[in-house]
């Protein structure tokens, strides 16, 4: 056998490997890479870990500490500490879950987005999946599709973070357990996937087109938890301003936790980020499609644009 037919050999198995897998098969390496990736990843954990200290700082562990003492502070401020108890019990659980996901959630999430996208650009990695891997979309989906699933993993964490904090408050307080039902609990999830996920999608749409994860994550932080806040506040002032503030990011995320009752105590405009803009479907409809649109444009930046 001759030098050349040995060399060109390997390099025609690995090509008609390659066709064979086809885009799905593409999809499914790349989705299981990334998903080694973002496990493997300090950064990951290190910011779930800070959300899931936030939830549970904000949600519970502040107001039962005010309910506990008969005190009152930022946290409870216009509530009577005795009024705090039924949002501290797991039938609440439906209501506190999307309470601080439209922007402290929502922040993080975003940063989760920014670093899984744009730090392929910095560590030369898109460059190496895109002419050694499966084609772009598909590599690029692998990406969209673990921080998907490390989304669902954050919300699931929460949920059970919420259920474990609430009953043993119900235990300590002698209360009876009443667990939440099962529709609102649903709803209520499913308002949470969205929301993170719009956010992630941000981040990953930010961190392609700035191809620099820091920069991404400065820019949305500044956008979440700046720039709305205060278009919505010159909203107020300019009527026509508030056709544009209406529809923004941060106003539906936050319209659709307050649909969900994520404010408490019938006071939804109490807990920051949370609004009631938009009425419940009309939110859900609307940050799902940012959802989708921030996908979809981050994947063709992805397939047409240099990586270099």
């Amino acid at each position: 056998m001759s030098t050349a037919t040995t060399t060109s050999a390997p390099a025609a198995r690995s090509g008609a490997a390659r066709s064979a897998t086809g885009p799905l098969g593409g999809l499914l390496a790349s989705t299981r890479a990334e998903l080694l990736r973002l496990r493997k990843w300090p950064a990951v954990w290190v910011l779930a870990t800070v959300w899931l200290l936030l939830n549970l700082t904000f949600a519970y562990l502040f107001n039962y500490i005010a309910y506990a003492t008969g005190s009152s502070g930022f946290s409870n401020e216009g509530v009577s500490p005795e009024a705090l108890l039924p949002d501290l019990l797991p039938a609440a659980i439906p209501s506190v879950l999307t309470g601080g996901m439209p922007m402290f959630g929502g922040a993080i999430m975003f940063i989760l987005g920014a670093l899984a996208a744009g730090s392929g650009f910095g560590w030369g990695a898109w460059k190496t999946v895109f002419t050694q891997g499966p084609r772009r979309v598909p590599a690029f989906g692998g990406t969209l599709a673990a921080v998907g699933v490390a989304v669902v993993g954050v919300v699931a964490a929460t949920l059970v973070l919420d259920l474990i904090a609430s009953t043993l408050i119900a235990v300590v307080e002698g209360q009876s357990i009443v667990w939440p039902a099962l529709g609102p609990l649903a709803e209520s999830a499913g308002g949470a996937l969205l929301i993170f996920g719009m956010w992630a999608a941000a981040g990953v749409l930010v961190g392609v087109l700035t191809r620099s994860p820091a920069l991404a994550v400065g820019l949305g932080l500044v956008w979440s938890l700046v720039i709305e806040n205060l278009l919505r506040g010159v909203g107020n002032l300019l009527g026509g301003v508030e056709y544009v503030t209406d529809v923004l990011p941060g106003t539906a995320a936050g319209s659709l936790a307050g649909a969900l009752g994520a404010g408490g105590q019938g006071d939804p405009d109490g807990a920051p980020g949370v609004l009631t803009v938009l009425d419940g479907r009309p939110a859900a409809l609307l940050v799902a499609a940012y959802l989708v649109a921030f996908a979809a444009v981050a994947a063709l930046l992805m397939r047409h644009r240099d990586v270099v």
